[in-house]
């Protein structure tokens, strides 16, 4: 395959999971014994089926991770990171109310990563609109991230 992104950036709702953190669930959350997360009022908090897969794989390559997203419920946010031990692939996050075009500034800042070496994946369209004129690979998740969607975004990405 050809060449390979310098970092790839996941948008967090309806991206790497099936909710908006700040309207659909309740923080904080909690993990059981037997490694389930539930929110304050006892509801399953789960992620896409196949998103560890997709971190596993493009850690297992050597390729840097961030998140970029627009919630208002930071705390929430990152605890569920934590939750579901995403930590560990995601160290560059910017997770805060406002345009992605910050998210992205900011990202480049932080990780000295051209915006042109980085592929983002997010369910909104308008998000893909702004971050694309930026000039970074932009790929829309419309029912949730997946291996299927990983590699036409690495395809994207190698003709870009």
């Amino acid at each position: 395959m050809g060449e390979r992104p310098s970092l790839v950036v996941f948008d967090l709702d309806y991206t790497l999971w099936p909710f908006w953190v700040d309207t659909h669930v309740d923080p904080p959350f909690r993990k059981s014994s037997e490694g389930s997360v539930w929110d304050r009022n006892g509801q399953s908090v789960k992620l896409y089926p196949e998103v560890p897969a997709v971190l596993e794989r493009l850690h297992q390559e050597g390729v840097p991770m961030a998140v970029a997203s627009r919630t208002g419920e930071v705390q929430g946010a990152t605890q569920l990171l934590d939750l579901f031990g995403l930590h560990r692939f995601l160290p560059h996050k910017q997770i805060y109310p406002g345009s992605k075009v910050t998210h992205f500034q900011r990202l480049c800042q932080q990780t000295g990563v051209p915006l042109s070496q980085m592929l983002f994946f997010d369910d909104e369209a308008r998000n893909i609109r702004d971050v694309s004129k930026l000039g970074v690979t932009c790929i829309r998740v419309p029912n949730g991230m997946n291996l299927s969607l990983l590699e036409r975004g690495l395809e994207a990405f190698a003709r870009s």
